[in-house]
This record gives structure tokens, C-alpha cells and sequence, in this order.
């Protein structure tokens, strides 16, 4: 997995935080190797495997609500790009234009069949998509789309020195995000001074002690946390 040199990165990038992990990063070659190769290969094959159970679900989503079958959204990954991400549409025909760009518990833009995706993660799986295009990975700092980016501290640049992930460690200890915000009268706000700081201390504790074998232990610790059920207060433990 490629990185540039440190000199040529955007300069909100420089800093001693970045900096310091930047310097470990480079010297995990081998992990980002393996990392790279294990996200072409399983990505393909699963994307292989899932067609038919993806072509139910683009029909149930077409069947439920009228919209696309597929959510398209400008999203940041490594060094600052920007990128389009693919899911499986869960929410009403232009839901953005209704609503924060993060939903809250029991948001009323998310359609019947949305909930059901969403809560198993099955919207998703078009990701895999991204993986192979090389804009995303398995395991990383989910991506944010660019106005929640602006409001980086110059230390949280350092988790987009590599691709963004569709799970991460950040994802599994808030896993239910939407109901931690879903008393707030700003969602954005709320996102952007409560719960993204607290995220990104999970993403950058991440970037510190990245491994190829710590993504694989994140990836099943991302399973058990989707099939076991929610508890009913906020905070997950894992």
C-alpha cells in the first residue's frame, strides 16, 4: 500500500502527530503489502458471491420506497481525496436535503426495509466496490464526508494516511451513534463537538498500533458486534 512522501502531503497534514505515525506506518510495509492484497482478493470474491443475495436486496429496496437503489455520497479517504462511496439506499428519495448528514435513532427518513439493512450493516456490501477501486479498505477510519473534515484538529489528519475502512475500531465502540445523538436538536453539532473527537481517539490509537493481523481481529470483532444485540444504554463494550 503506497505512501508518499511525507514533504508532499497537503499541509494541513504536517504536523508532529502525523508526523510521528506517518514514521511508523512506513516502516509496516509488509502489513500494508498483505493489507492491499487481502482487500483485492476477498473483496472480489465476495462481491462474487453476494450478487444474487445483492440483487434481492436492490429489489426489495426498489419495492419499498420510490428512489435509486444505490446511495452515492462525496466522502474524504487517504491523503485527503475525495471519493464517491456506494451503498444499498436505506433512507427516502433526497434525504439529505431533509435532514443532518448523520441519522439519529429513529430517524424518520429511513425507510422499512433501510432499518433492517442498516441494522445488519447489508447496505454496505456495494462497498466492496471502493475496496477494489482501491479508495477504501476493509478495516480503517470511516470516511466522513468533506464539511465534518474541515473541522479536523490538525492531529486527526493523521488517520487519512491510509485508506478509509468500512469498519474500524471507532465503529464497533459506537456502534450506536444514532441513538447517542438522537436527543440532540443540532445533530451536526453534536456530531462535530461530542462524538467525532471521541471516534477519532479510536482511529488514532488505530493508526499507532496498525497491523495486517490487527486488521483481521478488528474484522471479526466487527461481526460479534453486529449479531449481538444492542444494549439499551448508550456506550458499547466490546
Amino acid at each position: 500500500m503506497f505512501l508518499k512522501a511525507f514533504d508532499s502531503l497537503p499541509e494541513e497534514f504536517k504536523n508532529d502527530t502525523t508526523r510521528a505515525i506517518y514514521e511508523k506506518l512506513k516502516k509496516r510495509k509488509i502489513s500494508r503489502i498483505l493489507k492491499r492484497a487481502f482487500d483485492v482478493a476477498v473483496s472480489l470474491v465476495v462481491l462474487i458471491i453476494l450478487l444474487i443475495p445483492m440483487g434481492i436486496i436492490a429489489l426489495a429496496i426498489a419495492a419499498d420506497s420510490r428512489g435509486g437503489v444505490f446511495f452515492c455520497q462525496k466522502r474524504v479517504t487517504t491523503f485527503g481525496k475525495e471519493f464517491k462511496i456506494y451503498k444499498f439506499r436505506t433512507m427516502v428519495k433526497n434525504a439529505e436535503s431533509l435532514g443532518a448528514a448523520v441519522t439519529t435513532d429513529g430517524d424518520v427518513r429511513i425507510t422499512k426495509v433501510g432499518k433492517f439493512l442498516r441494522k445488519y450493516r447489508l447496505d454496505e456490501f456495494p462497498q466492496l466496490i471502493n475496496i477494489l477501486k482501491g479508495d477504501m479498505s476493509f478495516v480503517g477510519t470511516r470516511p466522513e464526508v468533506p464539511k465534518y473534515v474541515s473541522s479536523y484538529t490538525p492531529q486527526m489528519y493523521a488517520t487519512l494516511l491510509l485508506p478509509a475502512g468500512i469498519t474500524s475500531l471507532a465503529s464497533i465502540r459506537y456502534k450506536d451513534e444514532e441513538r447517542l445523538i438522537s436527543a440532540s436538536s443540532d445533530a451536526d453539532k453534536t456530531y462535530i463537538e461530542e462524538i467525532l473527537p471521541e471516534k477519532m481517539k479510536f482511529n488514532l490509537e488505530y493508526m499507532e498500533n496498525f497491523s495486517f493481523f490487527g486488521d483481521i481481529k478488528l474484522m471479526f470483532m466487527t461481526f460479534f458486534a453486529v449479531i449481538t444485540p444492542e444494549k439499551e444504554e448508550t456506550g458499547v463494550e466490546i
